[in-house]
């Protein structure tokens, strides 16, 4: 047993319990530091991804495996982890009286997604996806006495009871086609002879399961309220990190374990793709609330991202990582601003941004940033990541995912435009100017900060997201 695999989890996981006991014996006027601590603590499990990246492999009977990919969206998790923390201090300070519990319960997600990115076992990856998922309704129903949030939470809860339930079926038929749950055996079982039903069926209903936390359509249901009535930070922490999981999930478990299945999988992402960008670009185009706005922006981000699994390959996913990664640190902006002006202004409908460039014209432009890169925009890194995306879906030959990806993208433009357009075109609504927190401040510098410097300099971000693809696919 390779115990040193597991030093970054085990850190993550001392750090959490640190955060509770910390909890009961501070003040509470003084529980706002344990946002900072817990933030700082992440260095700890980042130094130690690193360390053990150094020594690759397989250990705990093939159900835990350290690989470029592994590494790649481990630091992806605790980045994302790190500036929730570091935006939601402000916001829970105002809105909570159990800060600790939620900087905790943050951390536990967290530790989840890291599980889920190095498990290499049907179990072991469904286990790791409750210890997210489990964290998240909390975080989604984490507000007391608030109607939205409880309802975020609720439903949030017995959707996901209701995929966990439908993801554990898949593996267990997948587990009677071939008598194994690990990744590998699960691949040596399907070579061995022709396509059985048992799997095909297996295999659509883990995709249904994963479907439901990248927010695929028809699994989407949950998006558009979850992200409405959950706390801002944990709406933040959800557009990304549940999003990330599930990806790198379906990339092991389809790419690798279900590769045998290739001629079934890739016209049923095909079809996935294509629904999820244009429904939620599309009903993102009618709404009003910013929050809600962003989760169809989250659906339609989905769809795109789902075209690399149509048109599996090396190149491909190589593309797909860079484009979640991109999506990750820029999403991560849009709603440290989001949470930034909810919290000064009482409110995440559109019609309270009007005028804020005005009141706070450096959040403003920090947020029209990120909306950019949304778009697409250069020298944004979202440019770079769809350019690189849809370019390698088109080598593969999918040319109409091409097309209908470039058509949504324009779609989407007007609603990110949108909000653009009311904080600088519409009149001031109030005479106040905002003043920020430097905790949120210093976030939101970070994740602007990456837009950029991946924007100017995307060569080493897509040779780390091409190496990390790599390992799927040994020479």
């Amino acid at each position: 047993m390779n115990f040193h695999l597991l030093l970054p989890e085990i850190a993550l996981a001392i750090l959490a319990l640190v955060i509770v006991s910390a909890d009961l014996l501070l003040s509470d006027k003084s529980k706002s530091v344990l946002g900072y601590l817990a933030a700082i603590g992440l260095v700890i499990p980042a130094i130690l991804v690193a360390v053990v990246a150094q020594t690759p492999g397989v250990s705990f009977s093939q159900t835990l495996i350290v690989d470029p990919l592994s590494t790649f969206f481990q630091f992806i998790f605790l980045f994302t982890a790190a500036l929730v923390l570091l935006s939601s201090v402000d916001f829970i300070h105002r809105r909570s009286r159990y800060p600790g519990e939620f900087f905790a319960t943050i951390l536990f997600a967290t530790l989840g997604a890291m599980f889920l990115a190095s498990g290499n076992e049907l179990i072991t990856l469904y286990v790791a996806l409750e210890l997210m998922s489990i964290s998240q309704y909390i975080l989604a129903g984490f507000i007391k006495g608030d109607k939205e949030s409880a309802e975020a939470g609720m439903k949030y809860l017995l959707l996901g009871a209701l995929s966990s339930a439908v993801l554990l079926y898949g593996i267990a038929l997948i587990y009677a086609a071939t008598g194994t749950t690990t990744l590998a055996g699960v691949r040596a079982g399907l070579t061995a002879g022709p396509p059985t039903a048992l799997a095909i069926v297996g295999m659509v209903l883990i995709v249904a399961g994963f479907g439901f936390k990248v927010s695929a359509v028809p699994f989407q249901m949950w998006v558009p309220d979850v992200y409405q009535g959950a706390p801002t930070p944990a709406t933040a922490f959800l557009s990304v990190v549940s999003k990330a999981a599930g990806f790198v999930a379906l990339i092991r478990i389809v790419g690798f374990g279900l590769q045998p299945l290739n001629a079934s999988w890739p016209l049923l992402f095909a079809v996935l793709a294509v629904l999820t960008m244009t429904v939620g670009n599309i009903m993102a185009l009618r709404q009003t609330n910013i929050k809600r706005l962003m989760g169809y922006s989250s659906i339609g981000q989905a769809g795109y991202a789902l075209t690399a699994l149509a048109a599996f390959g090396q190149s491909t996913t190589g593309a797909l990582l860079f484009f979640l990664a991109a999506y990750a640190v820029t999403n991560l902006g849009t709603f440290i601003a989001i949470i930034y002006f909810g919290n000064r202004l009482g409110s995440d409908e559109l019609s309270a941004y009007e005028g804020l460039s005005r009141r706070a014209p450096v959040t403003a432009l920090a947020l029209t940033v990120c909306l950019l890169s949304l778009v697409g925009m250069p020298p944004m890194v979202g440019f770079w990541s769809k350019v690189f995306l849809f370019l390698s879906v088109y080598n593969a030959g999918m040319v109409g995912l091409v097309v209908v990806g470039l058509l949504n993208s324009a779609l989407a433009a007007f609603y990110y435009l949108k909000i653009v357009h009311a904080m600088y075109l519409k009149p001031v609504t109030g005479d106040k100017t905002l003043p920020a927190p430097r905790a949120e401040s210093f976030a939101l510098l970070i994740a602007v900060a990456g837009v950029f410097i991946a924007g100017f300099i995307p060569g080493p971000f897509i040779q780390a997201a091409t190496a990390a693809a790599a390992a799927l696919f040994p020479s």
